[in-house]
């Protein structure tokens, strides 16, 4: 998928990030998309609050750089895979 990127963030502790990361390898890699990972934490805060992140886990569809969707909270594969697929189509 050209020019598009997927930027998962997560917390240490979190449980739905922790679960939800392999799921997001996978959709990722089917669509030969690049994913970023960042782990929210004293280190990151400026950017995690430069991209206006409240709750984790936030996936972000980036195309060309700009963001064109985000996803926030634990969601089935299933329904990550269709909300991904159409946000690939806009």
């Amino acid at each position: 998928m050209n020019g598009f990127e997927l930027l998962e963030v997560s917390g240490e502790s979190c449980a739905n990030c922790f679960t939800l990361m392999p799921i997001l390898n996978r959709l990722a890699a089917e669509r030969n998309i690049p994913l970023k990972h960042i782990e929210a934490g004293a280190d990151t805060r400026e950017l995690i609050d430069s991209l206006n992140i409240e709750r984790v886990p936030t996936v972000i569809v980036f195309k060309d750089g700009k963001e064109m969707a985000r996803c926030t909270g634990f969601q089935p594969e299933e329904i990550l895979s269709v909300w991904l697929d159409a946000k690939l189509e806009e």
